[in-house]
């Protein structure tokens, strides 16, 4: 029997949508755990999760196994669905529709495992539309402005 070897390195980045109340930094650590242990769950593996109160960064082993948008699919639903059980302010909490997803080669793997652990201080020099931008043009995707930052 054939075996397939597969390690394939991906960093996502998805946003809430623009109705949708911040995340509280006493809640950040936990959300950013429970998304690491839903990432494990979909038999990806999760290296780092990070992020400010109104996105997430996700570093992971993505399974030869599990197609990128299913495992999105699965963080934003599963988590969506979690934050709203910690506080009633989050009632009404959701993600934005879309997403980012960037391959990593193994030589930048640590370089953004770093740079997920201190998005707190990049996003005190950068906004987030203009991190998305960067990471856009960076990895030469065609997109259109006009629908990047819709919900």
């Amino acid at each position: 029997m054939a075996q397939s070897l597969c390690k394939l390195y991906v960093h996502i980045v998805f946003h809430i949508k623009t109705t949708s109340p911040t995340i509280k930094t006493e809640h950040l650590e936990r959300l950013h755990e429970y998304i690491g242990q839903l990432v494990n769950t979909t038999g990806c593996k999760v290296i780092r999760v990070g992020g400010i109160n109104d996105h997430v960064h996700v570093v992971c082993l993505l399974s030869k196994d599990v197609t990128v948008s299913h495992l999105i699919e699965e963080l934003k639903r599963n988590s969506s669905r979690w934050i709203k059980t910690l506080d009633s302010r989050y009632a009404n909490f959701a993600w934005q529709g879309g997403y980012a997803a960037f391959s990593i080669s193994q030589s930048v793997v640590e370089k953004t495992i770093e740079y997920v652990s201190k998005q707190e201080e990049h996003h005190r020099q950068m906004s987030f539309n203009d991190e998305y931008i960067h990471f856009l043009e960076l990895y030469q995707i065609n997109y259109n402005e006009k629908y990047v930052f819709t919900d």
